[in-house]
């Protein structure tokens, strides 16, 4: 027997299912929809393309991946920048009835509490090109923290208690891998994905990241997840082929791309070999788009192998907006000359319009590649100081060999058995690195740090000319209303105090403690300041009526 329907059920019949109404969603918070395939599939990473477009109240449309999440379950998730009411509808590439058409809608209200993020909103290039900015404006100083095996391997609890512990530290980014890795496989006790050649992805192993993910932007801290490490043969950035790597990272943008992130495409790669350029090059632009992804609102970047210079290869590629560096682990004189006279000193004025960060300094407890010396706080700040002097200034990684390998108790590291047995990962949370790098971001952020502009016509000697371990970097503001210069082994610092147009006093600052001390008159002409010991200073300069 057949029911019959008038015409107006029928048309409503007719309508795409309309879901109910969600809760309200903070502005630059996460909005999180479930849609239930139809039908099964035999490969769903594969076969299935979903899409979500949404409009803003002001009437602009995004759209989206979905992400399949095992089973017949594809959700998709989405930061409203707009307060006001949104809307949505899905789409698919095969036609399911589950996936296609579906509609609904929420509402984004203004998000007034402590989260730093949800009140300034996503990351975008400072209006000079040169730092990095929240999305109204304010400067955001990149204090990042080293976590490779952070999400893969942490309880809950532990990783709840690292991130409470980093915020408290005043770190800024958290820098992870999302998969397994050479650092990340045997210790795991479940993979991102199987294969080589149209893989298949593990939604569980996904499932269990999430709530690690989110918490990093509840921590109010962003999220550097490096989608494809890419150094041995066996990590996903080499073994995999172009079109398994863009599917893979473009699954992990659309599962993460509603959080507060900057995407490392690629972790230690050599991305300047002549086969590798365009690999990483159409990975990127397959991954993003051909236009960088216009709506994407996330920063994207490359992690490198060590002193390995890939910004003036990429800086072009639409999807690249920060040349990520790594001055590595060695600390003979060729190294250290790589950081203060090679390409990241390389005249400011002569590098592509990009924010500059040194990804990977000397980490503490790493053992040197080139001596007995195993790194201490002085040498993390050592590269630090340098890093964030000899270019614009937008910041700096820290590394602790505890808290990237991150095991329980003291053991080895896997893929890294060179250095040694590694202490647990609670042994990196409270160091004399880590409160290096607290005191390093309250210095800065005592003054205009992202006008500062490296400077060396400042000094009338250069200590590390002939020896980079004495390397005097040095840098001003354009207007001349401040000057920092860093020593890392004391001695003599002389200037050429003509350039400034005003009375200048001069403090020495302590890095290690962020105490000041006065350091003398500032006369015109060449003047010269005595560090207080032969440990490493910054020479603070400003006006002397400020």
């Amino acid at each position: 027997m057949r029911t019959l329907l008038s015409p107006a059920i029928a048309a409503l019949a007719l309508l795409p299912a309309t879901s109910p109404a969600a809760d309200p969603v903070p502005r630059f918070g996460v909005f999180e929809e479930a849609l239930e395939a139809d039908r099964d599939y035999d490969n769903p990473f594969w076969d299935v393309d979903a899409t979500v477009t949404f409009a803003s109240p002001s009437g602009k449309r995004t759209t989206v991946d979905a992400f399949w999440d095992g089973g017949r379950t594809w959700r998709v998730r989405f930061s409203p920048d707009e307060a006001g009411s949104w809307s949505w509808r899905s789409a698919s590439s095969v036609g399911d009835v589950g996936l296609e058409g579906k509609t609904g809608a929420f509402e984004c209200l203004p998000d007034e509490g402590d989260n730093e993020l949800l009140r300034r909103g996503p990351l975008r290039l400072a209006d000079d090109r040169r730092s990095i900015a929240f999305a109204d404006g304010s400067p955001f100083f990149w204090l990042g923290d080293t976590a490779w095996n952070g999400v893969l391997r942490a309880h809950p609890e532990h990783w709840d208690r690292y991130l409470r512990t980093r915020a408290d530290q005043r770190f800024t980014v958290i820098q992870f891998v999302t998969t397994q890795w050479r650092g990340g496989r045997a210790v795991l006790d479940d993979l991102a994905f199987e294969g080589e050649q149209r893989i298949r992805i593990h939604p569980s192993f996904y499932q269990k990241r999430d709530p690690m993910i989110a918490a990093i932007n509840d921590h109010g801290m962003v999220a550097a997840p490096i989608l494809l490490w890419a150094l041995t043969e066996s990590d996903p950035g080499r073994a995999l082929p172009i079109a398994d790597a863009v599917r893979l990272a473009r699954y992990e943008v659309a599962r993460y791309g509603a959080y507060q992130v900057v995407w490392l495409l690629g972790g230690d790669g050599h991305y300047l070999r002549p086969d590798e350029v365009e690999r990483w090059k159409a990975i990127g632009r397959g991954v993003f788009g051909d236009d960088g992804g216009n709506d994407r609102g996330r920063l994207a970047s490359l992690h490198p192998s060590g002193q390995a210079w890939v910004g003036d290869v990429y800086a072009s590629e639409p999807w690249y907006d920060l040349i990520g560096y790594q001055s590595g682990h060695g600390d003979n004189a060729d190294h250290l000359r790589w950081l203060v006279q090679g390409p990241p000193a390389r005249p400011w004025t002569e590098q592509p319009e990009l924010p500059i960060i040194n990804m990977e300094p000397n980490y503490e407890t790493h053992p040197s590649y080139h001596s007995d010396t195993v790194f201490g706080a002085f040498e993390v700040r050592r590269a630090s100081y340098w890093s964030l002097l000899v270019s614009p200034p937008a910041g700096v990684t820290f590394g602790h060999n505890a808290i990237w390998v991150w095991n329980d108790r003291p053991g080895l590291a896997e893929g890294h058995e060179g250095i040694g047995t590694v202490a647990p990962w609670t042994e990196g949370l409270d160091t004399p690195g880590v409160r290096s790098m607290t005191v390093l971001r309250d210095f800065f952020e005592s003054g205009p740090w992202p006008s500062l502009r490296p400077d060396p016509s400042l000094l009338r000697s250069q200590p590390g000319s002939d020896d980079p371990s004495r390397f005097v970097a040095a840098a001003s503001t354009p207007d001349g209303s401040w000057a920092v210069f860093y020593s890392p082994r004391g001695g003599t610092i002389s200037l050429d105090s003509s350039k400034f147009d005003r009375p200048m006093a001069a403090r020495w600052f302590d890095p290690r403690s962020g105490a000041f001390r006065e350091a003398g008159p500032v006369g015109k002409g060449p003047v010269s300041f005595e560090a207080p010991s032969d440990e490493d200073w910054v020479l603070d300069l400003r006006p002397a009526d400020a």
